[in-house]
């Protein structure tokens, strides 16, 4: 397996491939959907800025994947731009042949993969932190698997969570709504969870210091300890 690391202006990314040809590939995706997304920008600098669903008029797939993906979960469509530009990427791959194709857009993280995958639980202090995988069974279909967090990073949020995961074949969707979640969730007040698109989102995982759970259908859990070398995080 070969893990290469991406990076270009706000885009730190990890990705991982069986062939040389799919990572340049993947790198070659990534950067399409950033001039797409940087050339709409310019035309149209509200779309960057906005924390409100916001009707995007484009013929850019990743501005209206996150544009679409804003609008369901009530947020801003930037809150999408990491797996919606990682999604991007794995389908390049797609195209190329890779039946194994997984990229980690800073924790926002698109796939495919012929073979079983263990995605590590980073949820800062947090007693659950790094003591926890999913078990991703093989699939020849998208999926994303995005995390927004309160105390990790330096992504905006108005939450409290230290980790909120989300499943779904729409990458741009599982983040925006990752960010949503995040948001509203608490241990006390879980009611956000009852607006979550069932179908289109498979789960939910949340953690919040010592509280933690699952809503909907989430891949099995191991123990694993998860390695900081393998986080795709800020500058190198």
């Amino acid at each position: 397996m070969i893990r290469r690391r991406f990076h270009f202006r706000e885009t730190i990314a990890t990705i991982l491939a069986e062939e040389e040809s799919h990572v340049q590939a993947a790198r070659e995706g990534l950067m399409q959907a950033r001039q797409e997304l940087e050339h709409y920008i310019a035309f149209d600098p509200f779309f960057r800025t906005t924390m409100e669903p916001y009707e995007a008029v484009s013929d850019s797939t990743v501005v209206k994947r996150m544009a679409a993906a804003g609008a369901s979960a009530g947020v801003g469509p930037m809150a999408a731009v990491a797996g919606a530009i990682a999604w991007a990427g794995v389908e390049s791959m797609a195209r190329t042949g890779a039946e194994f194709a997984v990229i980690d857009n800073g924790g926002d993280i698109a796939l495919l993969s012929d073979r079983v995958l263990l995605v590590g639980v980073h949820a800062g202090r947090s007693p659950h932190s790094d003591r926890f995988a999913f078990q991703v069974t093989p699939r020849a279909e998208v999926l994303g698997i995005c995390t927004s967090s309160a105390t990790v990073g330096h992504s905006l949020s108005l939450g409290i969570a230290d980790a909120v995961t989300v499943f779904s074949r729409d990458p741009g969707l599982a983040d925006a709504w990752a960010t949503a979640i995040c948001n509203a969730i608490s241990p006390d007040d879980t009611s956000i969870i009852d607006k979550v698109p069932w179908g289109e989102v498979e789960g939910v995982f949340v953690v919040a210091g010592e509280w933690a759970s699952s809503f909907g259908s989430l891949p099995h859990m191991v123990r694993a300890r998860v390695d900081h070398d393998l986080v795709t995080g800020g500058p190198w």
